[in-house]
């Protein structure tokens, strides 16, 4: 096995230590390397390896890793699943997951990282429905290829008023000199950023007037954030990161996602049969469009277009917060490792040592004030936890719940979570720049 700047040794050492040594919650019990499968669970199956990425279009395929998967379907709310990873790749492998997951499966703190040619089997319990992304990448940095992302949907409950439910994975890529998938986290290359839609470099989408849509829009991109605007239609916001919102009608049918949000959007196809309706793409460079909605020629599936959707269910995620008895914690983001004093690592070097960012009691509310001291933007995740956007004077939220934040250069924002769920949790963060390192510090809910 080759990496560009960490032995294998080390990387599997360093946070195999910090699995090992961190405080696990109660019900926490460390999975086996290998194992039966437990034929009561069904088995969500997956596998990264190496392959062929057809970036362009023209049949040429760039070498890179990707994920393999076996799904069962539907994965509906409140199920319990077997989890199984194969590492077929040279590299060591930590699943970060953002709308699912858990505290016994949480990378790094709970489960260190899954060496080459290794097999893992975990429980997964899929607690909210939403829209769920597997990233492969927390230890990807300066590897030999890019590793994947993995968009999954985990239905309601009760089945949602909707013709067609489309998950939308968006991901960047750049090649390497050898025409390969070059990683982030490194010097930048010459190539420019390629993007595809679930695996491919542009997606058709047929449609039928008066259809309503659902579209699962994932921004899966290394470290760019994305702007997506849908002619012709209005985009009714009815989720974000996993999380139902009060819905609302995105203006001019734009939409902005961070390096790892999700936006569930209903769309009402309200054009006529025949008609075509472009997504363009926007990453702060140029608009390029990367799928349409392409009507069909048959007649409407109903004589008008379905009336104003209600909320989605709830996850059971608190009506208010308390927080007038929140534990206040500042959180300054430091983008650049090894500068004195810095507690932000990048997530190989983060051990056992290392002292958490805060601790919280299990039930409290926790205000964090984080800073972004950087004049580039940068790119908040917390792990475990969604979170409410503050307003500037404390005196409210926004309308959603999210997990990931992007802060401009030199901007202070808050945001307030209950701590509902017991054991160590990451956090990271991460400049908008290729070769920007992510960096990671971690938390305890105690």
């Amino acid at each position: 096995m080759t990496l560009r700047n960490l032995r294998p040794d080390r990387r599997a050492v360093l946070a195999g230590a910090l699995a090992a040594a961190l405080p696990r919650p109660a019900a926490s019990q460390p999975a086996p390397a290998r194992g039966p499968v437990e034929a009561t669970r069904p088995v969500l199956s997956l596998r990264v390896k190496p392959g062929g990425i057809d970036l362009r279009g023209d049949g040429s395929q760039a070498a890179g890793w990707m994920f393999e998967t076996a799904l069962p379907s539907p994965l509906l709310q409140g199920s319990e699943l077997q989890l199984s990873l194969d590492n077929a790749v040279a590299a060591p492998l930590a699943l970060s997951w953002r709308g699912g997951g858990g505290a016994a499966i949480e990378p790094l703190a709970a489960r260190p990282p899954l060496l080459p040619g290794q097999t893992t089997t975990a429980a997964l319990a899929l607690r909210h429905a939403g829209t769920v992304l597997c990233d492969a990448r927390l230890l990807g940095d300066g590897q030999d290829h890019a590793l994947p992302a993995l968009g999954l949907t985990v239905a309601e409950r009760d089945a949602v008023a909707v013709d067609r439910d489309i998950l939308m994975l968006i991901e960047d890529w750049r090649l390497a000199q050898n025409g390969g998938t070059a990683a982030p986290g490194t010097a930048a290359t010459a190539s420019p950023a390629l993007f595809t839609i679930n695996g491919r470099p542009s997606l058709d989408i047929a449609v039928r007037s008066h259809q309503r849509l659902r579209l699962r829009f994932i921004n899966g991109c290394q470290r760019a954030p994305i702007a997506l605007r849908l002619d012709g239609h209005e985009v009714r916001v009815m989720a974000i990161d996993g999380q139902p919102a009060e819905p609302f009608i995105s203006r001019d049918g734009q939409l902005t996602l961070a390096p790892g949000s999700r936006v569930d959007a209903f769309v009402d196809a309200v054009l006529r049969p025949g008609a075509v309706a472009v997504l363009q793409l926007h990453d702060g460079q140029a608009p390029r469009p990367i799928a349409r909605l392409v009507y069909g020629a048959e007649d409407p599936v109903r004589p008008a277009p379905l009336p104003p959707p209600d909320p989605l269910p709830d996850n059971g995620l608190p009506a208010k917060l308390d927080l007038a008895s929140a534990l206040r914690i500042d959180l300054p983001l430091d983008v650049k490792p090894g500068s004195a004093g810095n507690e932000w690592l990048r997530p190989a070097n983060l051990n056992a040592t290392a002292a958490p960012a805060f601790r919280i009691k299990r039930g409290r509310v926790g205000v964090v004030a984080i800073s972004n001291p950087a004049p580039e933007p940068v790119t908040f995740h917390l792990h475990g936890h969604a979170f409410r956007w503050l307003d500037r004077l404390d005196d409210g939220w926004k309308p959603f719940w999210l997990d990931t934040l992007l802060l401009a250069g030199g901007a202070t924002q808050r945001v307030a979570f209950l701590a509902d769920q017991a054991g160590p949790w990451l956090i990271e963060a991460m400049a908008t720049r290729w070769d920007a390192p992510r960096l990671a510090r971690w938390y305890m809910v105690e």
